[in-house]
Protein backbone atom coordinates (compact mmCIF):
# COMPACT_ATOMS: atom_id res chain seq x y z
CA UNK A 1 0.00 0.00 0.00
CA UNK A 2 0.87 3.32 -0.39
CA UNK A 3 1.20 6.20 1.85
CA UNK A 4 -0.41 8.67 1.16
CA UNK A 5 -0.03 10.99 4.05
CA UNK A 6 3.80 11.15 3.98
CA UNK A 7 4.76 14.57 2.10
CA UNK A 8 6.26 13.12 -1.03
CA UNK A 9 7.46 15.46 -4.06
CA UNK A 10 4.70 15.27 -7.08
CA UNK A 11 7.15 13.41 -9.29
CA UNK A 12 7.90 10.84 -6.63
CA UNK A 13 4.22 9.84 -6.59
CA UNK A 14 3.61 9.70 -10.53
CA UNK A 15 6.71 7.43 -10.19
CA UNK A 16 5.49 5.09 -7.47
CA UNK A 17 1.74 5.06 -9.24
CA UNK A 18 3.08 3.76 -12.23
CA UNK A 19 5.78 1.17 -10.55
CA UNK A 20 2.61 0.08 -8.44
CA UNK A 21 -0.37 0.30 -11.37
CA UNK A 22 2.44 -1.87 -13.82
CA UNK A 23 3.56 -4.25 -11.15
CA UNK A 24 0.25 -5.08 -10.45
CA UNK A 25 -1.17 -8.67 -10.86
CA UNK A 26 -2.39 -10.06 -14.27
CA UNK A 27 -5.76 -11.35 -14.27
CA UNK A 28 -5.80 -15.17 -15.88
CA UNK A 29 -8.21 -13.55 -18.81
CA UNK A 30 -6.02 -11.19 -20.04
CA UNK A 31 -8.83 -9.30 -21.67
CA UNK A 32 -7.47 -5.30 -21.28
CA UNK A 33 -3.98 -4.35 -21.50
CA UNK A 34 -1.97 -2.69 -18.63
CA UNK A 35 -2.05 1.20 -18.86
CA UNK A 36 2.21 2.26 -19.54
CA UNK A 37 2.48 5.77 -19.41
CA UNK A 38 6.20 5.30 -19.76
CA UNK A 39 8.18 3.33 -22.53
CA UNK A 40 9.76 0.33 -20.47
CA UNK A 41 13.23 -0.72 -21.36
CA UNK A 42 13.20 -3.80 -22.83
CA UNK A 43 10.15 -4.05 -24.27
CA UNK A 44 9.72 -3.99 -27.95
CA UNK A 45 6.75 -3.44 -30.44
CA UNK A 46 5.95 -5.86 -33.16
CA UNK A 47 6.69 -4.26 -36.24
CA UNK A 48 3.90 -3.86 -38.87
CA UNK A 49 4.41 -6.05 -41.94
CA UNK A 50 3.31 -3.55 -44.76
CA UNK A 51 0.92 -5.10 -47.21
CA UNK A 52 1.60 -5.11 -51.15
CA UNK A 53 -0.70 -4.51 -53.30
CA UNK A 54 -0.41 -6.90 -56.68
CA UNK A 55 -0.35 -4.94 -59.69
CA UNK A 56 -1.70 -6.76 -62.51
CA UNK A 57 -1.05 -6.39 -66.00
CA UNK A 58 -3.30 -3.85 -68.50
CA UNK A 59 -6.28 -6.07 -69.91
CA UNK A 60 -5.56 -4.92 -72.83
CA UNK A 61 -2.56 -6.74 -73.22
CA UNK A 62 -4.33 -10.46 -72.17
CA UNK A 63 -7.00 -9.73 -74.91
CA UNK A 64 -7.13 -11.83 -77.62
CA UNK A 65 -7.59 -11.29 -81.49
CA UNK A 66 -10.86 -12.94 -82.03
CA UNK A 67 -12.67 -11.76 -78.92
CA UNK A 68 -16.38 -11.03 -78.60
CA UNK A 69 -15.77 -7.02 -78.15
CA UNK A 70 -19.59 -6.64 -77.47
CA UNK A 71 -18.86 -9.06 -74.28
CA UNK A 72 -16.20 -6.72 -73.12
CA UNK A 73 -18.18 -3.45 -73.69
CA UNK A 74 -21.95 -4.18 -73.74
CA UNK A 75 -22.69 -0.90 -73.22
CA UNK A 76 -22.26 3.02 -72.75
CA UNK A 77 -19.84 4.02 -70.31
CA UNK A 78 -17.12 6.16 -69.47
CA UNK A 79 -13.84 5.38 -71.37
CA UNK A 80 -11.80 2.93 -69.67
CA UNK A 81 -7.97 2.92 -71.15
CA UNK A 82 -7.56 -1.03 -69.25
CA UNK A 83 -10.14 -1.70 -71.65
CA UNK A 84 -9.79 -0.73 -75.24
CA UNK A 85 -6.67 -1.99 -77.06
CA UNK A 86 -6.48 1.15 -79.23
CA UNK A 87 -3.82 3.59 -78.87
CA UNK A 88 -6.09 6.68 -78.63
CA UNK A 89 -4.43 10.14 -78.25
CA UNK A 90 -6.50 13.28 -77.34
CA UNK A 91 -5.98 16.47 -76.10
CA UNK A 92 -4.65 20.05 -76.48
CA UNK A 93 -0.66 20.19 -76.35
CA UNK A 94 1.51 23.07 -76.90
CA UNK A 95 3.25 23.13 -80.35
CA UNK A 96 6.14 20.30 -80.75
CA UNK A 97 5.16 17.80 -77.98
CA UNK A 98 3.47 14.97 -77.77
CA UNK A 99 -0.70 14.23 -78.06
CA UNK A 100 -1.22 12.72 -74.25
CA UNK A 101 -2.13 9.01 -74.35
CA UNK A 102 -4.79 6.93 -73.17
CA UNK A 103 -4.12 6.68 -69.67
CA UNK A 104 -4.81 9.17 -67.35
CA UNK A 105 -6.28 11.46 -69.91
CA UNK A 106 -9.55 13.35 -68.76
CA UNK A 107 -10.41 14.33 -72.34
CA UNK A 108 -11.29 11.27 -73.32
CA UNK A 109 -13.13 10.23 -70.18
CA UNK A 110 -15.56 13.42 -70.09
CA UNK A 111 -16.81 12.88 -73.81
CA UNK A 112 -19.05 9.91 -75.10
CA UNK A 113 -17.80 7.52 -76.96
CA UNK A 114 -19.29 5.00 -79.21
CA UNK A 115 -17.44 2.13 -78.63
CA UNK A 116 -20.50 -0.04 -77.75
CA UNK A 117 -21.74 0.50 -81.20
CA UNK A 118 -19.62 -1.70 -83.45
CA UNK A 119 -20.92 -2.98 -86.54
CA UNK A 120 -20.49 -6.69 -85.22
CA UNK A 121 -22.81 -5.43 -82.17
CA UNK A 122 -25.22 -3.70 -84.24
CA UNK A 123 -25.79 -6.49 -86.67
CA UNK A 124 -26.01 -8.64 -83.48
CA UNK A 125 -28.65 -6.33 -82.33
CA UNK A 126 -30.68 -5.69 -85.77
CA UNK A 127 -30.61 -9.73 -85.56
CA UNK A 128 -32.60 -10.05 -82.39
CA UNK A 129 -34.96 -6.93 -82.86
CA UNK A 130 -36.07 -8.57 -86.60
CA UNK A 131 -38.66 -10.89 -84.88
CA UNK A 132 -40.56 -7.89 -83.46
CA UNK A 133 -40.54 -6.04 -87.05
CA UNK A 134 -42.94 -6.95 -89.70
CA UNK A 135 -41.67 -7.73 -93.68
CA UNK A 136 -41.75 -4.49 -95.59
CA UNK A 137 -44.53 -4.59 -98.37
CA UNK A 138 -44.20 -6.25 -101.43
CA UNK A 139 -46.67 -3.92 -103.36
CA UNK A 140 -44.98 -0.64 -101.94
CA UNK A 141 -41.98 -1.02 -104.78
CA UNK A 142 -41.71 2.25 -105.79
CA UNK A 143 -41.50 5.78 -104.60
CA UNK A 144 -45.05 6.78 -106.15
CA UNK A 145 -46.55 4.33 -104.69
CA UNK A 146 -45.26 5.47 -101.42
CA UNK A 147 -46.08 8.41 -101.66
CA UNK A 148 -49.53 7.77 -102.47
CA UNK A 149 -50.30 5.54 -99.09
CA UNK A 150 -47.61 7.85 -97.05
CA UNK A 151 -48.13 11.22 -97.66
CA UNK A 152 -47.08 12.62 -94.57
CA UNK A 153 -43.24 13.09 -94.13
CA UNK A 154 -42.39 13.60 -90.23
CA UNK A 155 -38.54 14.72 -89.57
CA UNK A 156 -37.04 15.10 -86.29
CA UNK A 157 -33.32 15.32 -85.00
CA UNK A 158 -31.32 13.53 -82.24
CA UNK A 159 -28.03 15.29 -80.98
CA UNK A 160 -25.20 13.50 -79.14
CA UNK A 161 -22.01 16.16 -78.12
CA UNK A 162 -20.36 16.51 -74.73
CA UNK A 163 -22.11 18.74 -72.34
CA UNK A 164 -23.24 18.51 -68.72
CA UNK A 165 -27.06 17.24 -69.84
CA UNK A 166 -27.88 14.69 -72.48
CA UNK A 167 -30.93 16.63 -73.57
CA UNK A 168 -30.56 18.90 -76.63
CA UNK A 169 -33.66 22.23 -77.13
CA UNK A 170 -32.80 21.61 -81.18
CA UNK A 171 -34.21 17.76 -80.91
CA UNK A 172 -37.77 19.18 -79.79
CA UNK A 173 -38.01 21.08 -83.19
CA UNK A 174 -40.38 18.70 -85.81
CA UNK A 175 -41.12 19.08 -89.34
CA UNK A 176 -43.79 18.10 -91.06
CA UNK A 177 -44.14 17.40 -94.94
CA UNK A 178 -46.31 16.17 -97.44
CA UNK A 179 -47.50 17.17 -101.27
CA UNK A 180 -50.79 19.45 -101.03
CA UNK A 181 -52.26 16.91 -104.32
CA UNK A 182 -52.64 14.55 -101.48
CA UNK A 183 -55.08 16.44 -100.01
CA UNK A 184 -57.54 16.77 -103.00
CA UNK A 185 -58.84 19.92 -102.39
CA UNK A 186 -60.88 21.66 -105.16
CA UNK A 187 -59.82 25.27 -106.55
CA UNK A 188 -61.59 27.05 -103.86
CA UNK A 189 -60.63 24.97 -101.00
CA UNK A 190 -56.68 25.48 -102.42
CA UNK A 191 -56.82 28.90 -102.81
CA UNK A 192 -58.01 29.40 -99.66
CA UNK A 193 -55.37 26.53 -98.04
CA UNK A 194 -52.63 28.17 -100.12
CA UNK A 195 -53.45 31.28 -98.29
CA UNK A 196 -53.14 30.16 -95.21
CA UNK A 197 -50.23 28.60 -95.28
CA UNK A 198 -48.45 30.97 -97.15
CA UNK A 199 -44.74 31.02 -97.79
CA UNK A 200 -44.75 27.33 -96.31
CA UNK A 201 -45.75 26.09 -100.08
CA UNK A 202 -43.47 25.38 -102.55
CA UNK A 203 -45.10 25.53 -105.78
CA UNK A 204 -42.36 23.90 -107.84
CA UNK A 205 -42.26 20.95 -105.94
CA UNK A 206 -46.43 21.34 -104.61
CA UNK A 207 -44.61 20.76 -100.92
CA UNK A 208 -46.23 22.44 -98.03
CA UNK A 209 -43.68 22.52 -94.92
CA UNK A 210 -44.70 23.23 -91.35
CA UNK A 211 -42.03 23.47 -88.38
CA UNK A 212 -43.36 23.49 -84.79
CA UNK A 213 -40.85 24.37 -82.01
CA UNK A 214 -43.10 26.10 -79.37
CA UNK A 215 -43.52 23.35 -77.16
CA UNK A 216 -40.59 22.09 -74.76
CA UNK A 217 -41.33 18.07 -75.85
CA UNK A 218 -41.07 16.68 -79.29
CA UNK A 219 -43.81 14.47 -78.96
CA UNK A 220 -45.82 17.50 -77.42
CA UNK A 221 -44.56 19.73 -81.21
CA UNK A 222 -45.79 16.58 -83.22
CA UNK A 223 -49.43 16.51 -81.98
CA UNK A 224 -49.54 20.56 -82.55
CA UNK A 225 -48.48 19.50 -86.08
CA UNK A 226 -50.99 17.48 -86.77
CA UNK A 227 -53.31 19.87 -85.46
CA UNK A 228 -52.45 22.85 -87.51
CA UNK A 229 -52.51 20.23 -90.22
CA UNK A 230 -56.06 19.31 -89.33
CA UNK A 231 -57.39 22.95 -88.75
CA UNK A 232 -55.57 24.16 -91.87
CA UNK A 233 -57.72 21.59 -94.38
CA UNK A 234 -60.85 21.90 -92.61
CA UNK A 235 -60.89 25.88 -92.72
CA UNK A 236 -60.27 25.71 -96.37
CA UNK A 237 -63.08 23.03 -97.17
CA UNK A 238 -65.22 25.68 -94.81
CA UNK A 239 -67.45 28.04 -97.06
CA UNK A 240 -68.52 31.18 -95.54
CA UNK A 241 -71.59 33.31 -96.28
CA UNK A 242 -69.58 36.27 -97.82
CA UNK A 243 -67.95 33.85 -99.93
CA UNK A 244 -70.70 33.20 -101.92
CA UNK A 245 -71.27 36.54 -103.05
CA UNK A 246 -67.58 36.73 -104.53
CA UNK A 247 -67.80 37.74 -108.29
CA UNK A 248 -65.36 37.09 -111.42
CA UNK A 249 -64.52 40.56 -110.64
CA UNK A 250 -62.91 39.33 -107.50
CA UNK A 251 -61.17 36.81 -108.16
CA UNK A 252 -57.25 36.82 -107.41
CA UNK A 253 -56.24 35.04 -110.71
CA UNK A 254 -57.74 34.20 -114.20
CA UNK A 255 -59.92 31.36 -114.44
CA UNK A 256 -60.90 30.54 -118.10
CA UNK A 257 -63.59 28.63 -117.65
CA UNK A 258 -65.40 30.75 -115.46
CA UNK A 259 -64.74 33.62 -118.61
CA UNK A 260 -66.11 35.12 -121.49
CA UNK A 261 -62.92 33.67 -123.62
CA UNK A 262 -65.05 29.91 -123.32
CA UNK A 263 -68.56 31.59 -124.34
CA UNK A 264 -67.18 33.00 -127.33
CA UNK A 265 -65.00 29.72 -128.26
CA UNK A 266 -68.35 27.66 -127.53
CA UNK A 267 -70.54 30.33 -129.72
CA UNK A 268 -67.70 30.31 -132.62
CA UNK A 269 -67.41 26.40 -133.17
CA UNK A 270 -71.57 25.46 -131.74
CA UNK A 271 -70.17 22.52 -129.60
CA UNK A 272 -69.33 22.44 -125.83
CA UNK A 273 -65.77 23.78 -125.24
CA UNK A 274 -64.70 20.51 -124.44
CA UNK A 275 -65.21 18.93 -127.45
CA UNK A 276 -62.76 21.67 -129.68
CA UNK A 277 -59.80 20.33 -130.75
CA UNK A 278 -56.49 22.08 -129.40
CA UNK A 279 -58.81 23.53 -126.56
CA UNK A 280 -56.52 22.90 -123.92
CA UNK A 281 -53.29 24.66 -125.71
CA UNK A 282 -55.79 27.59 -126.13
CA UNK A 283 -57.08 27.91 -123.37
CA UNK A 284 -53.63 27.94 -121.15
CA UNK A 285 -51.84 30.16 -123.06
CA UNK A 286 -55.13 32.96 -122.37
CA UNK A 287 -54.87 31.94 -118.86
CA UNK A 288 -51.12 32.41 -119.06
CA UNK A 289 -51.44 35.86 -120.63
CA UNK A 290 -53.91 37.47 -118.39
CA UNK A 291 -51.77 36.20 -115.04
CA UNK A 292 -48.54 36.87 -116.28
CA UNK A 293 -49.17 39.77 -118.22
CA UNK A 294 -48.19 40.85 -121.55
CA UNK A 295 -44.23 40.09 -122.95
CA UNK A 296 -42.71 38.33 -126.12
CA UNK A 297 -43.40 34.82 -124.52
CA UNK A 298 -46.94 35.00 -123.88
CA UNK A 299 -47.81 36.84 -127.42
CA UNK A 300 -46.27 34.28 -129.01
CA UNK A 301 -48.01 31.29 -127.34
CA UNK A 302 -50.84 32.88 -127.74
CA UNK A 303 -50.86 33.28 -131.57
CA UNK A 304 -49.51 29.73 -132.10
CA UNK A 305 -52.48 28.36 -129.83
CA UNK A 306 -54.95 30.32 -132.07
CA UNK A 307 -53.81 29.35 -134.89
CA UNK A 308 -53.74 25.77 -133.85
CA UNK A 309 -57.70 26.20 -132.89
CA UNK A 310 -58.85 27.63 -135.95
CA UNK A 311 -56.90 25.68 -138.48
CA UNK A 312 -54.54 28.38 -139.73
CA UNK A 313 -50.93 27.83 -141.55
CA UNK A 314 -48.32 28.92 -139.26
CA UNK A 315 -46.18 31.94 -139.43
CA UNK A 316 -42.77 30.95 -141.70
CA UNK A 317 -39.55 31.57 -139.53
Amino acid sequence: MINLSKRLPFRGIEKQLTVAYSSAPKEQHDEFKALNLYKVKGAETPRRIPRKTPVFAPRTTQMAVDQDWGSVWPGPRTFHPASVPLPVRQGFTEKGAPIPDKYANAELMKIPNFLHLTPPVIKRQCEALKKFCTPWPAALDSAEKIQQHFPLEITSSDYCHSSPSIRDPMARIVTLRFKLSSLHLESRAKDKFLRLVGDKYVKDTDTVTIVTDRCPLRKQNLDYAMYLLTALYHESKKVEPWEELKSEADMETYIWENNVSKQAVEKIFGVAAEQVPNIKQYSQAVTDYMNEGENDYTISKYGLSVRDLLNLPQPIS
